[in-house]
């Protein structure tokens, strides 16, 4: 699959800005998510995970994949997810040009009802 993990693009946030966002997982996850086009924060090994990146990677969109699994601040993010998206599970969550989607069936939702497309024109990450 051709899509970046938070590694490959270089994550680091420097000492002097990880004030209240490193303090605020929800900050950290805002931050995150208006840093690039498509945002999914996934965990390495979920299923629903790996099936919404095929989706993007199919459609020729590159998003951006944060690993929770692979950050030590993971757990507080999910927590912080599941309290965003009202459920109980976490992952997985996409946000594109910044706003949140939501999880698998929002998301497949969309893409059915065909308003995926635009948001990723409209974002800058689907050019057709």
């Amino acid at each position: 699959m051709q899509y970046q993990t938070a590694q490959s693009w270089g994550s680091y946030m420097p000492a002097a800005t990880k004030g209240s966002v490193a303090g605020d997982p929800l900050e950290r996850i805002e931050k995150l998510a208006s840093e690039n086009a498509v945002v999914i924060f996934s965990i390495s090994t979920c299923c629903m995970c790996h099936a919404i990146k095929r989706l993007f990677c199919g459609m020729g969109v590159n998003p951006t994949v944060y690993e929770l699994d692979d950050d030590p601040r993971g757990k507080d993010m999910e927590k912080a997810l599941m309290r965003l998206l009202g459920t109980s599970s976490a992952v997985p969550v996409v946000f594109i040009g910044g706003k949140l989607v939501g999880a698998m069936d929002r998301v497949m939702a969309s893409h059915i009802n065909g308003t995926l497309v635009p948001l990723l024109k409209e974002a800058g990450a689907l050019w057709l």
